[in-house]
């Protein structure tokens, strides 16, 4: 699941809405078209997201004391 699925999703989705002028008992397609269209661009959003979540790095700075305890201090920040 990605752009390219996606994009494929949305142009079948407009091609059924907008160009296709055919019609089939019990099934409409115009509103099949927008139903793709709008899962298209749903795709579109959440792999764009999802892409974008993952570049999110971070950083632990481990100090060990004298005792033997262990301190961790974790920082996130965008790449």
């Amino acid at each position: 699941m990605g752009y390219g699925l996606g994009a494929f999703l949305l142009a079948v989705g407009l091609i059924l809405a907008l160009a296709v002028q055919d019609a089939v008992d019990g099934v409409d397609l115009q509103m099949i078209g927008w139903i793709l269209t709008i899962v298209g661009l749903g795709v579109i959003i959440l792999s764009a997201v999802t892409l974008n979540s993952n570049r999110r790095k971070g950083t632990v700075a481990t100090t060990t004391h004298s005792d033997g305890s262990i301190t961790e201090r974790r920082t996130e920040h965008d790449v």
